[in-house]
């Protein structure tokens, strides 16, 4: 059994299903999972059943199959509209963690067997999509993700109760904590759910990344022959194909790629069965290779653990890579969207180079203006994603001895970071870069008669002569090619073969300047780099 990752969030059980549109990467359903939606209805249940813990009893809904401990953090966290059911990767990374954790439990005779077979029935149900709604606790909690073990705990135990034939909280049949949560703590699991669903976001992000830039590469073959003005700081440059510089955006996107394939391997490196602090305490001394190996079958990725499981439960330096390698492919993806914006600028009084795609009116008060509002979006998210970053740096710091109690916005702020990321890849490519074109006219007129064009000539007509034509052609705005010609320096035919596209741009035609199988050989190159790394085994993607 391995684990695919899902094109969208799934629905709760009993909701319809949801349409291509409405499944979108890190939807945000407020009005249904909300903590705030959840603690109206803890406080208006009609019917309800007692739960106690050690702070004393309270009445849960009778319909929930969250419990006591969820109930507390309904009241304690109101921080966020989001509940961890909008993050349906974490969603389901904690309950393949459980069910794994179930595994190991049945085979080293911690769990009995008909406990273990109705936990990991539980379990399937999550990954099948169902009880979604049921993981109500806000994203954002103190207690470094206590509060959302304990919901997935209460949860799976009162799905697996009433798979047992029994009520839910019977939790003499089935316990939460004694047996779902046996051989844990939030302190292993939490942070190995974390990196699980940010493998699944990473991978989709991988997907859509790869998809656009194969958009660019198309896009540089079809412009391949166009010319244009090359600019340095904003100002006349020399001649280069319109090709060339949609080529750079595909490569320079492949580069990110390849980084963002790199922190794959480390986010394998997990602490799980390292229980409180990394010492096992309350695990069996076997449980650590056990529910390894039970979760590297259950989801066909090379987990491993690690070396140092007190420094690994401390640590959150993977998450930092992470974050940085997000924030340079964000980076690096807004200047493209920068240069999208500047070059489709007009379109009259603009630079006019090329023209995106309308896909709205652009003005209440403006008719006919059309804005780049697909870049603009990209620019947007990429803004966020910097910030982000600096919300993870600031967390990764605040940890302190053997735990970092601030994983819960780590989670969130990096699963934000790669849905919205994914999303903006495709909304990039399919919204905008697919349906670009070149204003092929206009640009051949601003080389004809751009100063740059004389570099070229130099070596033919002597710096003295070129820089006579190139001051005759500010002031007439006439072409370059026509007063070399009219001034007898050069045969027109010589002019068009030292003009040529091939010519100035400085290479041969680009046939094939970014395809598929040059991303694969770059992903190949960082699963050979990553293969050699001290903390790593293998790729995994």
């Amino acid at each position: 059994m391995t684990d695919s990752v899902p094109a969208a969030r799934s629905n709760p059980a009993g909701s319809p299903p949801l349409s291509e549109e409405q499944s979108i990467v890190g939807d945000e359903n407020f009005e249904t999972t909300g903590p705030e939606r959840a603690a109206e209805e803890l406080a208006a249940a009609s019917e309800t059943r007692t739960e106690s813990d050690s702070l004393g009893s309270l009445p849960i809904p009778a319909d929930s199959y969250w419990g006591i401990h969820t109930a507390r953090a309904l009241v304690n966290f109101p921080i966020t509209r989001r509940a961890i059911s909008n993050y349906p990767d974490l969603v389901r990374a904690l309950a393949r963690v459980k069910q794994a954790a179930a595994r190991a439990n049945r085979r080293l005779g911690a769990l009995e067997g008909h406990k273990a077979d109705a936990i990991e029935w539980a379990c399937q149900r999550i990954l099948d999509g169902e009880h979604h709604d049921q993981f109500v606790v806000g994203a954002i909690q103190g207690g470094a993700g206590t509060s959302t073990n304990m919901n997935c705990n209460e949860v799976i135990a009162n799905i697996a109760l009433e798979h047992l034939g029994r009520p839910r909280g019977d939790y003499a049949t089935l316990h939460p904590i004694d047996d779902v949560n046996r051989s844990q703590s939030t302190n292993d699991t939490y942070p190995t759910a974390i990196k699980l669903a940010m493998i699944f976001g990473l991978q989709r992000l991988l997907a859509e990344h790869r998809l656009l830039a194969e958009s660019f590469a198309a896009k540089g073959r079809e412009f391949e022959h166009v010319l244009k003005v090359g600019r340095t700081q904003l100002q006349d440059a020399v001649p280069m194909t319109l090709g060339q510089e949609f080529g750079g955006f595909a490569h320079t996107l492949v580069e990110d790629h390849e980084r963002l394939g790199e922190v794959i391997p480390w986010l394998a490196e997990m602490n799980l069965g390292a229980t409180a602090i990394g010492t096992g305490i309350t695990a069996d001394p076997r449980y650590a290779a056990a529910v390894r190996d039970e979760l590297v079958e259950l989801t066909g990725l090379p987990f491993q653990t690690a070396a140092d499981l007190i420094e690994a439960t401390s640590d959150a330096g993977v998450f930092m890579t992470l974050s940085g390698v997000l924030k340079r492919a964000a980076v690096k993806l807004s200047k493209i969207c920068n240069d999208l914006r500047l070059i489709s600028s007009g379109p009259q009084a603009g630079l006019g180079e090329i023209n995106l795609p309308p896909r709205q009116a652009g003005s209440s008060i403006m008719p006919g203006k059309v804005n780049p509002v697909i870049p603009e979006v990209v620019n947007q998210v990429a803004f966020s994603v910097i910030g982000a970053d600096a919300t993870v740096t600031a967390a990764a710091e605040g940890g302190q001895l053997q735990l970092n109690a601030f994983e819960p916005v780590i989670a969130h702020s990096i699963l934000q970071s790669l849905a919205w990321m994914t999303n903006a890849c495709r909304t990039l490519r399919v919204n905008c870069v697919d349906g670009i074109t070149a204003n092929t006219d206009r640009l051949t007129r601003q080389v004809e008669t751009n100063v740059g064009v004389v570099t070229a000539l130099t070596p033919y007509i002597g710096y003295a002569a070129s820089a006579a034509l190139a001051h005759t052609a500010l002031t007439t705005q006439s072409s370059i090619a026509d007063l070399v010609v009219d001034a007898g320096l050069m045969e027109r035919e010589e002019v068009q073969r030292v003009l040529s596209p091939e010519r100035l741009s400085g290479i041969a035609p680009i046939t094939g300047v970014v395809d598929l199988a040059a991303i694969q050989h770059a992903q190949q190159a960082a699963k050979d780099r990553a293969a050699g790394a001290p903390r790593t085994e293998s790729d995994l993607t």
